[in-house]
């Protein structure tokens, strides 16, 4: 995405408004965009940056990241690893057998959830059970996270 072609659109839009004036509101005007021109870049930024970490918040696999390429921004979708747990208990070790109960519609979810991964019910819901174990704890008020590095 190209910042210039917002910055160009502002600026239009300021000569536009001052062209009511006289020639010194011109020139004033012409001035005032040139010295924001930065500025606008950064703000721009910090809005992308904001939009990123709220879309973040909501996608259940990754997070959208704001990388720059010179001045201009790109909105990267990183999907998260999918990390095993080390051992899930399947293949090693005693086993238990456990009765679970579960609407219709979720078992359907799960059995599709497990024909997409190309796995057994068991394995998926297993292998599910052990990364929800593996995942940090989220406070409800810490659930959105910003990570990485920023400059301003």
């Amino acid at each position: 995405m190209q910042l210039s072609q917002f910055i160009e659109a502002l600026r239009g839009d300021l000569t536009a408004v001052a062209s009511v004036g006289d020639e010194r509101t011109a020139q004033a005007a012409e001035r005032i965009s040139i010295a924001l021109e930065g500025s606008l870049a950064l703000r721009l930024v910090d809005a992308f940056s904001a939009a990123a970490v709220e879309l973040s918040g909501q996608l259940p696999n990754g997070h959208v990241e704001v990388r720059l390429a010179g001045r201009d921004p790109q909105f990267v979708f990183v999907e998260d690893e999918a990390r095993e747990p080390e051992s899930i208990g399947t293949e090693d070790g005693p086993t238990a057998r456990i009765t679970l109960r579960v609407s219709d519609a979720l078992k359907e979810q799960v059995e599709a959830a497990a024909s997409a991964a190309g796995v057994s019910v068991n394995t998926w819901i297993v292998r599910a059970l052990a990364r929800a174990l593996a995942e940090p704890v989220r406070r409800s008020r810490g659930a959105n996270r910003l990570t990485g590095y920023a400059e301003s």
